[in-house]
């Protein structure tokens, strides 16, 4: 398939033809009949170039066609638009084509007239209803794919804002699903599609690279071809070998070559020969020959036979160089597994055939499960679009169990994610892991073809630390651990979601009298099915809502509500340092004003070095703060004419002599045992003066340690802060606000 189709409006005598071509086994009256419904539904209606409307729906059709779909299926492409963009209701479509239809009608149609809070939201509740449609019926995603699809190759048609955010969406979630699937030549064409939107340049010079040596190219291939199919003729094979060539796609080499910073001469597999033949011990003969034949690079060889990859593709790929000295990768499989590589999902599930085949569907699909599990633990739905992208991901390694069982994980994975692949439980109970026979943190980021062996505790009072969900990479290890948080610690939830609530409350100066919290926050109550203010307390506790996503919008209800600003009022300002004047030892020049009193504001503490800028008080001269304050932003953004004209523009003098300035650091670390040492040792050795510093617990598990120092400059505080953002378990290193 490929954008070409595009470009020709089909008809439904194409259709017809296609189908009587491919299988005469379809019902083609009721696919006519749902053709010359959903043709009287859409009437009038026109595409955004300007076609009728109806060669959408033909054309997923056809899509679904070519993937080997059921009569059924093909008459859902046909009918999937009109339920939602016409007066039609799911009860026509059930009264007319029978109640399979109308529930895969239903799967693929998007949620409308619920009440949502923004487009994001509504975005996630559409996903999540097609992945609990899918989970009971895998042809609802096979069917969006193809809308997706033909809505990818009609892009050109859409202003260029709307054509990147759809892209966007497409390589992000689509893409991955029909990775995941296996469906490699929807996969290959939707990413394809979406990156020449996404990053023109990048697409049209390599593009350009590649059409300028195509003859060189192709005659190189077919070289290649010509060589094998000699060299396999002097064999015996069940059936004569197909033998095809091709170059990886421009999205392929796209990330080979910007994102492993390589040399398009580095990719060795642009250049791919495929080797089809009748059974699996054919595929290792011609491996075998492959490799007398043609010089093998080392470690460039893959058996996905033995080991298939998670979407249940299998085939051996190895990389050799030709006689020339141009590598090049082969691969090699049987017939099943190329329509299986080509078709994924959609060649396993023979509706047509009254055959529903369940061969290994459970561990294919089971990546659904994980999803929708995962989604349900968390308040929070727009996490499903999260999910997708960070989970489902076609880049994944393969780590082996002591027992050899291989298990697939999203790249970057740890070993706690590992624990949790395996069983609930074990992740739970994992005190330790060794990975190759040696112990390993439980951080540990694990590769392809390591061999991992979890320890676990028999303790039953044993469990989870809330530091696990910053370790873990998976969505489905966070559910887990959120899981029995939920379900474990309720009383403690809810004391740690109050306590972080009112830490973020205090850090944007938000005081909300305690007899309108609960109103305050009733839109968030309803956003994360929270029934009362201590069902959201315990939701923040075991993560299920962030308040990095909610505060935004909490502090601009504050502003809207209150009337205020949710940032320290400016003239209350602390102050720093001592009043001294502008003229003789003073280090800071305010144009055309004589012997004025100023002070550093302590919000922000500038310092030499930092860009700043002074605000007028009343009766306590200026105020001076840096230009990323929070409290000069702020302002800037309120434009209030007034309150503007009370800021005005200062500078350092370029005589200033370091400065001993005393400085707030704000440390928070993974806790444990020598933290604080570690941080002392910085400031030591890096002559910095500790006037006083502290150091509590979290309940997640971190710590935090506050510390004002003296320094001479933002070099030297700049240095430092580098330093110490480098010691082991440190998460952040920020300048307190105090």
């Amino acid at each position: 398939m490929s954008e070409e189709k595009s470009k020709g409006i089909i008809t439904i005598e194409d259709l017809t033809a296609k189908i009587v071509e491919v299988d005469r086994k379809y019902n083609l009256s009721k696919i006519l009949s749902a053709y010359e419904f959903a043709e009287h539904a859409h009437g009038d209606q026109k595409r955004s170039s300007g076609e009728p409307y109806i060669i959408h729906p033909l054309s997923v059709a056809e899509i679904l066609v070519d993937l080997g779909m059921d009569t059924d299926t093909i008459c859902v492409g046909l009918l999937h638009d009109v339920v939602e963009d016409t007066e039609y209701t799911l009860d026509d479509i059930r009264s007319r084509f029978g109640q399979d239809v109308a529930m895969l009608v239903d799967g693929v149609t998007k949620l409308s007239r619920v009440p949502v809070f923004d487009k994001q939201q509504q975005q996630a509740g559409n996903f999540m209803k097609v992945l609990l449609a899918m989970s009971h019926d895998i042809r609802v995603m096979i069917i969006k794919l193809a809308d997706r699809l033909h809505n990818t190759r009609t892009l050109k048609y859409l202003p260029p804002y709307k054509q990147r955010r759809i892209a966007l969406e497409t390589m992000n979630i689509y893409a991955p699903i029909a990775h995941r699937l296996g469906i490699h030549t929807i996969h290959e064409e939707l990413v394809d599609l979406s990156f020449r939107y996404l990053d023109p340049f990048a697409y049209s010079e390599i593009e350009h690279v590649m059409l300028l040596k195509k003859e060189k190219r192709e005659a190189f291939i077919e070289s290649i071809i010509e060589r094998l199919k000699r060299r396999l003729s002097e064999e015996h094979f069940e059936k004569e070998p197909s033998i095809s060539g091709r170059v990886k796609s421009i999205y392929g080499i796209y990330k080979k070559i910007y994102m492993g910073h390589k040399n398009i001469d580095e990719i060795f597999d642009k250049y791919a020969i495929r080797v089809i033949v009748s059974n699996q011990a054919e595929c290792y003969l011609v491996l075998g020959i492959v490799h007398s034949f043609f010089r093998p690079i080392p470690n460039r060889f893959k058996d996905y036979i033995a080991n298939p990859k998670a979407n249940m593709y299998q085939s051996l790929h190895t990389t050799v160089t030709s006689v020339e000295g141009i590598p090049f990768e082969i691969q090699i499989r049987t017939w099943d597994m190329h329509v299986a590589a080509e078709y994924g999902i959609a060649a396993h599930w023979k509706y047509k055939e009254g055959i529903y085949k369940h061969d290994r569907m459970e561990e294919r699909l089971a990546w659904v499960r994980q999803v929708i599990e995962a989604q349900q633990t968390s308040d929070d739905v727009e996490e499903i679009v999260n999910i997708i992208k960070n989970d489902i991901s076609p880049e994944e390694i393969v780590v082996m169990t002591p027992r050899g069982d291989s298990i697939t994980l999203p790249q970057d994975a740890t070993v706690l994610d590992f624990a949790y692949r395996i069983h609930t439980e074990v992740g739970h109970k994992t005190i330790g892991a060794k990975v190759d026979g040696k112990m390993v943190p439980l951080d540990y980021q694990l590769k392809t073809g390591e061999i991992c062996e979890i320890l676990t505790t028999k303790d039953p009072s044993k469990g989870p630390t809330r530091a696990w969900q910053q370790i873990v990479k998976t969505n489905e290890a966070k559910s887990k651990i959120r899981s029995w948080f939920k379900k474990e610690k309720r009383e403690e939830n809810i004391q740690q979601g109050m306590a972080s609530l009112e830490q973020e409350f205090k850090k944007f100066r938000m005081d909300i009298p305690a007899a309108e919290l609960e109103s305050f926050l009733a839109d968030d109550l309803k956003r994360h099915s929270c029934d009362t203010l201590e069902d959201f307390y315990a939701s923040i506790g075991y993560g299920g809502v962030s308040l990095s996503k909610i505060m935004p919008r909490l502090k601009d209800q504050y502003v809207k509500q209150y009337g205020q600003s949710a940032e320290t009022d400016l003239e209350e300002l602390p102050i720093v340092v001592e009043h001294v004047s502008s003229s003789g030892d003073g280090c800071i020049e305010i144009d055309k004003i004589d012997d004025i009193v100023y002070k550093l504001a302590k919000c922000c503490s500038p310092m030499p070095g930092d860009d700043i800028v002074g605000f007028i008080t009343r009766g306590h001269g200026i105020s001076i703060h840096a230009k990323s304050c929070i409290n000069y932003i702020s302002a800037a953004k309120r434009n209030n004419p007034d309150e503007m004209g009370r800021w005005m523009a200062v500078k350092w003098k370029n005589t200033v002599k370091p400065l001993k300035l005393d400085i707030g650091l704000e440390i928070v670390a993974v806790d444990r045992v020598g933290l604080v040492f570690d941080v002392s040792k910085v400031f030591m050795e890096n002559h910095v003066m500790i006037i006083n510093s502290n150091s509590r617990m979290l309940k997640n598990g971190n710590a935090i340690i506050d510390a004002t120092v003296r320094v001479d400059g933002t070099d030297q505080l700049k240095s430092v802060m580098e330093k110490i953002r480098k010691i082991k378990g440190v998460v952040s290193v920020d300048r307190a606000r105090k």
